[in-house]
């Protein structure tokens, strides 16, 4: 097949952990960014033991590996954005904050969305020390933060309000937030919050009945995937919004307990 004409995909650099269910990390940010048109490109923090429902054991891979990892594609390969989920400790924190900060040194306004994933959804840890002190070197390094509720509670102090927690994330560097609402009080819908220096907006969309497994890390996913394609932030995180929303609806089990997004469905087109 002639492949002369064909454009090549923007590239997002994707930082996370494998997910051997197949439902969250890793696994869930390939099937969403290469279903919403970017490609992903996989550095791999941590080794998991886990199923749908439950994390048994973490590992970490080794700082100077992730760095090997992504430095090889670097040296060949254009990045439109970077993802972040599961960093594992500290140690891989600083190597991903010190090779965005070497692509941010010749692409200042490249794109990194982190999804600071602390735990799953039963509050297993998926991290091998204090994982808020290992996300501390990444904050500021951020073009949007995606916490969810617990999430936020734990970084910022649960007795703050969602604008108190926004602002405490932007005061770290971050330069949007978008607080997510799965696990809010709300018990009919769910209310996303986004927050910058200068604008905000909230987004509401019915609660669906059950749980999923891997539906913050699908959101971050896509953004991740429509801002290296050159969606403004806005558009973009309405965007993937409404594509996370479609794969909760369409969701599968595959045991009981926790639901996957089916990501790879064909959807509705997000831009023109």
């Amino acid at each position: 097949m002639d492949t002369a004409g064909t454009a090549e995909p923007a590239c997002v650099l994707v930082f996370s952990g494998s997910d051997p269910s197949g439902g969250a990390g890793m696994q869930a940010d390939i099937t969403a960014i290469t279903a919403l048109g970017a490609h992903p490109l996989s550095v791999v923090t941590v080794l998991t033991v886990q199923d749908n429902e439950r994390v048994f054991g973490v590992f970490p891979v080794a700082a100077d590996l992730v760095r090997q990892q992504a430095q090889v594609l670097l040296d060949r390969i254009d990045i439109s954005a970077v993802k972040l989920g599961i960093v594992g400790n500290r140690a891989n924190a600083e190597a991903i904050a010190a090779i965005i900060r070497d692509l941010r040194a010749r692409q200042p306004d490249l794109p990194v969305v982190f999804d600071p994933v602390l735990a799953n959804g039963h509050g297993d840890s998926l991290a091998s020390e204090d994982p808020v002190a290992a996300l501390a070197p990444l904050f500021e390094l951020a073009t949007v933060i995606t916490p969810n509720r617990v999430e936020a509670d734990r970084l910022c102090g649960a007795q703050a309000s969602p604008e108190q927690q926004a602002a405490m994330l932007l005061e770290r560097g971050c330069q949007h937030v978008l607080l997510k609402g799965g696990h809010g009080p709300e018990r009919d819908e769910v209310l996303n919050r986004w927050v910058s220096r200068t604008q905000h907006r909230n987004w509401s969309w019915p609660r669906l009945p059950g749980e999923f497994h891997g539906s913050g890390c699908t959101l971050a996913a896509a953004l991740s995937a429509l801002l290296a394609q050159g969606m403004d932030i806005e558009q973009a995180i309405d965007a993937a919004q409404i594509y996370c929303q479609q794969t909760l609806t369409e969701s599968y089990a595959i045991a009981s307990g926790q639901r996957i997004p089916s990501r790879t469905l064909p959807f509705l087109k997000l831009r023109g």
